[in-house]
């Protein structure tokens, strides 16, 4: 619709140039918006603003110009000037039925479009260290960056998704210490677990199951030994369960990329000596140093310590260095909010790779308080003892899960209270949009077992000169502006946009169907409403399927 607007724009331009009221033919980038308020019309543009400086003209008169010279249309009700010069455009609801006929035609591609131009994008989201079992945080970050990947797909995006297993280093061998360490203890010896180990129950867990597999003899090896064969045990132990989690979240991952490929393929120090055959790594204090500070890092970064040992900073360069060598035009990381003064040092990567800082985007994840009834659910960080995503799924399921972790914007904190995921009344965000997927579904039925229609999925409206409610109207505005929500998230990188907009549609359904009947003694009437309705269930289904949730057909 809004290109129709722009189209009216731009030959109503042409033609008040042609008659001489405009001095110039030259269009400049205009914005064509929705207002906020209905008083102000269904769409205005700024047009007449943006053409000052080239018309030598006040906006006002460009407006009025413009205006004038507006050709008849069965789409435009009437036009108003506004304010400095906004141009409002009042449409008829003949303007609004091709909805309908766009939405039953298109089905599951509606809202999708050619915007990313398939142009190549990695998403690289959740990425937890394999030393402990995924928590609601992991959680969050989960649906956000699986999100992203579907609504960026879905806006002609050319996506993979991807998962960076951090299987290689310190906190690897502080896992395999940890169960080490528990070993011992389980067999009888007085040892004195160290503070910086994992302390959470799990340890226990794998440490029984190593046992098992190994048998005593495992206790009788070296502990250097000892301590590698449990860290490669317990590592692939929890990696696995990870898998499960996210497969139970409804998240599948394109790559699985292990940290430890780019040390055994030799691509690390590749990377540390072409940077410092680029004059970009030096040596100082008996390490080597990454000059990031002239990329706009606060200071240097160190990749190599004094003891030899390459810091998780090498590493990760090397690791987004190849990313780009695949051919992804935009790399995109899933953070913590915690980790933003990292961003500075990657950036400093990717330029020194010759790639453009801009291709690089990362999206910071602020915390979840986790509440149960309005009160915080209490965890003991020095226990080792955290509420899992396994938990939070085990009691909410997946669907309340995603909806609610996405209710919010990812860098606002977000409550995530337990018992209200699970009410199942309007109080629920997740029950009070699925409620409209299942509700027209019994809606159509009744209609199919009436014989009003023969089968369910219409593919062309009937009829729909006869929905002239306001509430029949505003419905179909609100269908028409999935695309440009669907853009708007891929754009911004905001899946949360369409949590907005999908609450914005419900709302707006119960509205309509609390104040109409949609299957009436009007058999036309009838027939326009039915396909009104299956619209609206047909983009509830794409919307919430960008977010991992299912549409039910009866709750």
């Amino acid at each position: 619709m809004k290109n129709t607007i722009r189209e009216i724009v731009f030959n109503a331009a042409k033609s008040a140039f042609d008659k001489g009221l405009l001095p110039s033919d030259e269009i400049p980038q205009m914005e064509i918006e929705t207002p906020k308020h209905k008083a102000h019309g269904d769409f205005s543009t700024n047009f007449a603003m943006v053409s000052a400086a080239i018309q030598k003209m006040a906006p006002k008169k460009i407006a009025e110009h413009l205006v004038s010279s507006i050709e008849a249309s069965e789409l435009v009700e009437k036009v108003e000037i506004a304010g400095p010069g906004f141009i409002n455009f009042f449409l008829t609801n003949d303007a609004w039925y091709p909805v309908i006929d766009d939405i039953l035609s298109k089905d599951v591609a509606y809202g999708s479009s050619n915007f990313g131009n398939k142009k190549k994008v990695q998403v690289q989201f959740v990425s937890a260290n394999p030393t402990g079992p995924l928590h609601v945080g992991h959680g969050r970050g989960a649906a956000v960056g699986d999100s992203v990947g579907n609504i960026l797909s879905f806006a002609g995006f050319d996506v993979q998704k991807e998962y960076y297993i951090n299987d290689s280093g310190r906190q690897i061998r502080t896992l395999g210490t940890s169960v080490w360490v528990r070993l011992q203890q389980q067999d009888g010896r007085d040892i004195l677990f160290p503070d910086d180990c994992y302390k959470g129950n799990y340890i226990k867990d794998i440490a029984k199951a190593i046992l098992e597999k190994e048998g005593p003899d495992l206790l009788q090896k070296e502990e250097k030994h000892g301590i590698e064969i449990c860290a490669r045990f317990a590592a692939a132990k929890i990696l696995e369960e990870i898998k499960q989690d996210l497969n139970s979240f409804g998240i599948e991952f394109d790559q699985w990329f292990s940290e430890q490929s780019l040390y055994d393929s030799g691509r690390v120090d590749k990377v540390i000596a072409d940077l410092k055959s680029k004059d970009l790594v030096f040596e100082k204090d008996g390490a080597q140093w990454f000059r990031t500070e002239i990329f706009g890092d606060e200071k240097d970064r160190v990749v190599v310590r004094n003891n030899g040992l390459t810091t998780y900073f090498a590493s990760d360069i090397a690791y987004h260095i190849e990313k780009f060598e695949r051919g992804f035009d935009t790399v995109i990381d899933v953070w913590g909010a915690d980790h933003h003064g990292y961003i500075k040092r990657i950036e400093a990567s990717v330029e020194a790779s010759g790639k453009q800082k801009e291709q690089f985007q990362v999206i910071l994840v602020r915390l979840v308080n986790l509440l149960r009834g309005g009160k915080p659910v209490q965890m003991s960080t020095r226990a080792g003892e955290f509420v899992t995503l396994k938990n939070i799924l085990n009691e909410v399921g997946k669907d309340a899960a995603r909806f609610l972790f996405l209710s919010r914007s990812y860098d606002s904190g977000l409550d995530f209270d337990l018992e209200l995921a699970k009410q199942k009344n309007s109080d629920n965000p997740v029950y009070y949009v699925q409620y409209v997927h299942a509700r027209i579904t019994g809606i159509l039925l009744k209609a199919q077992e009436r014989e009003i229609i023969s089968h369910i999925d219409l593919k062309q409206g009937e009829y729909l000169e006869l929905l002239q409610e306001p509430e029949e109207i505003n419905l179909i505005k609100i269908l028409s502006s999935f695309t440009e929500n669907v853009e708007k998230s891929a754009k911004t990188l905001h899946p949360h946009v369409i949590f907005t907009y999908l609450m914005t549609l419900a709302s707006a359904f119960h509205g309509y169907y609390n104040k109409h009947k949609v299957i009436t003694h009007d058999s036309n009437l009838t027939q326009a409403r039915l396909s009104l309705v299956l619209c609206v269930k047909k983009v509830i289904r794409n919307g919430l399927s960008l977010l991992g949730v299912s549409a039910p057909e009866r709750m």
